[in-house]
């Protein structure tokens, strides 16, 4: 029978989509993974920025200003910054300028807010911190329109407008955009993975990929799609899944112009042009093009069945072999031997 003779055969191209379809939700989830990780790893980076850094550059600027300021009246009386920090060793001319540079040292945090509770050295910090409960964003992207609350962000996002990515990897000459993305990405080379799920133990190099695997043990889902109501652990996949219903493809081979929803897609189709196979079975050494494949043809030697006929029970090991069955009966049940169970 045809669809016998088909169970030792590497599926075809479309054959191949239909059993990565199986691997869908894992692909999806990965792609889904860095897509959010790029995206959380950007809010992760200005919250970091902000809690790490940004307390202490705007008390430094502070107090550099203040600083200047009186070096330049120094300069016209003729005096000199005679109090100076025991600990770093600058100096101030004025004893309440030493007094708000200490709290680096001492992390003193005198200035706390009313809403949440966090502490702050300076008061301009706490000012900045409260727009995060008022939602006020005033500095604003003059080309896309999208608004921050701090300057610095403003600055980190003009990037992408203007491509600019002063931060190089040493190792393999990668560029970002951002000090913290490098970081993450530096993790690649060493190996490190910092952030583990208590649950289950798995590991990840950035945080914001815990973050959504977490959503897999939780069973928290977000990102619903407005238009069937099916729901995501990631905005990646949520915007992967939207493209059903857009019909958008913008994956484009540039071999033979082929286009897909999904990047891995592409990826797997390339593998037409340059014939490569991958996935190799360790038991017969016969490759194949995706790991759906071998999944599938691995049912060969476990002799495994998930797909079987409900009218007849017959089993299949691939799905489409289980349609192709289901079309016989559709025709005269007694003519084709099946028998209902």
């Amino acid at each position: 029978m045809e669809f016998i003779k088909e169970e030792t055969e590497d599926m075809k191209i479309e054959e191949t989509f239909s059993v990565k379809h199986e691997d869908t939700e894992e692909q999806t989830d990965l792609m889904a993974l860095k897509e959010a990780s790029h995206e959380l790893n950007e809010r992760e980076e200005e919250k970091e920025h902000y809690d790490k850094h940004h307390d202490f550059m705007i008390g430094e600027r502070l107090t550099q200003a203040k600083k200047s300021s009186s070096q330049k009246r120094a300069q016209k009386t003729g005096t000199k910054s005679y109090f100076t920090c025991q600990q770093c060793g600058k100096s101030f001319d004025q004893h309440t300028n030493l007094q708000v540079h200490l709290r680096v040292h001492t992390r003193e945090s005198p200035f706390t807010c009313q809403q949440c509770g966090k502490s702050f050295t300076h008061e301009e910090n706490l000012q900045v911190h409260t727009r995060i409960h008022t939602g006020e964003k005033p500095y604003t992207c003059q080309q896309c329109g999208k608004s921050f609350t701090v300057k610095g962000n403003l600055k980190v996002h003009m990037r992408i407008h203007t491509g600019e990515k002063p931060h190089t990897c040493k190792q393999c000459g990668k560029s970002f955009s951002q000090k913290g993305i490098l970081k993450d990405h530096m993790r690649i080379h060493t190996g490190e993975k910092p952030y583990t799920c208590q649950e289950c133990g798995q590991s990840f190099t950035v945080k914001g990929n815990l973050i959504v695997h977490m959503r897999n043990h939780t069973g928290e889902s977000p990102f619903a799609c407005k238009q069937c109501g099916k729901s995501f652990t990631g905005k990646g996949n949520l915007e992967i899944h939207m493209r059903i219903h857009t019909g958008e493809k913008p994956f484009i081979c540039q071999q033979c112009g082929q286009s897909f929803t999904h990047k891995g897609n592409l990826e797997i189709h390339m593998r037409i042009h340059t014939g490569e196979k991958p996935f190799t079975c360790q038991q017969c050494g016969q490759s194949f093009t995706h790991k759906g494949n071998l999944k599938v043809h691995m049912r060969t030697h476990t002799g495994e069945k998930p797909y079987t006929c409900t009218l007849c029970g017959n089993g299949f090991t691939r799905e489409l072999n289980l349609r192709k069955h289901m079309n016989t009966h559709t025709q005269d049940l007694s003519s084709n031997g099946c028998v209902r169970k």
